[in-house]
């Protein structure tokens, strides 16, 4: 289904780990019906209850409306759910190869002309399009987290997305109340091969043992105006999520300034992930 078509207009989202419950919540807060969409059982029967958690934090922080109208949300576990989906955001892992499988199922079943999103950090869009049919139908936009707080993002249109896709997002990005950047295709785009490379940097401050983290995020914050300081704002993305954004720049540049930390990489490998974890950098008190 297009976007200028009749009928009620309805997002799919396949992968319901941290961004697809995020994604989900800032479309269904401003009334948009969605398919969440994962072949993970598990994850899925937590999705609803994670949807409503986030929903209750959006409308405390007064980021989504209250007392307006809530999208519908359905459960599948099954690409063929999206058939009739007006636009499809696929925000699995940050794994070039499981998003280009993902991006083929979902091609296989909506229509032609119905407008694919990818949310990457890093990978970029004609990596993914090489390996898809009707490329021109494929964007990427990278969702800040949490996507119902932050109202700016990337839009990455490659050399093969089409106008009428790119006419797409600014309908979607309409709807959802958001304002979109168009940029240029690349690892990393702008914000991520600038942001995740200074997070590294900070990571390896603290590993070599120059300054401890909050030091590291309180000069960050008092002189230079940063909002969180990288090793939090590295605690709010996700460790993991970061450690593989940094590999998909490194792979792709060769900037040993992308190479991750060995300190991000610890984390990682003990499961201390950052907020959603309850311990990164810092500790959250839920684990």
């Amino acid at each position: 289904m297009s976007a200028d078509s009749g009928g009620t207009r309805r997002l799919a989202v396949f992968g319901a780990g941290v961004m697809g419950i995020g994604i989900t919540t800032l479309a269904i807060g401003r009334g948009i019906p969605v398919v969440l969409v994962d072949v993970d059982q598990e994850r899925l029967g937590t999705a609803r209850q994670r949807v409503r958690n986030e929903l209750r934090l959006a409308h405390m922080m007064g980021a989504l409306p209250r007392g307006g109208p809530i999208g519908e949300l359905e459960l599948a576990g099954s690409a063929s759910a999206a058939a009739d989906a007006t636009w499809v955001i696929e925000a699995i892992t940050e794994v070039a190869g499981l998003k280009a499988e993902v991006h083929k199922e979902i091609a296989s079943v909506v229509a032609p002309g119905t407008l694919r999103v990818t949310n990457t950090s890093s990978i970029p869009v004609d990596e993914l399009a090489g390996q898809v049919p009707t490329p021109e139908d494929l964007v990427g936009i990278h969702f800040m987290n949490p996507p119902y707080l932050i109202g700016t993002l990337e839009v990455i249109r490659g050399p093969r997305t089409g106008e009428p896709a790119m006419s797409a997002v600014k309908v979607l990005l309409s709807t959802l109340e958001r304002k979109g950047i168009v940029v240029g295709d690349g690892p990393g785009f702008v914000t991520s091969r600038v942001l995740h490379r200074m997070i590294n940097d900070a990571a390896n401050v603290v590993e070599e043992g120059r300054a401890g983290v909050e030091d590291v995020d309180a000069l960050m914050e008092g002189c230079l105006g940063h909002p969180t300081g990288p090793l939090r704002t590295a605690d709010l993305i996700g460790i993991d999520n970061l450690v593989d954004s940094l590999q998909v720049l490194y792979e792709r540049t060769g900037d040993e300034g992308c190479r991750p930390s060995p300190l991000l990489l610890r984390k990682v490998a003990e499961g201390d992930h950052g907020r959603k974890t309850g311990r990164g950098f810092y500790e959250y008190g839920v684990r």
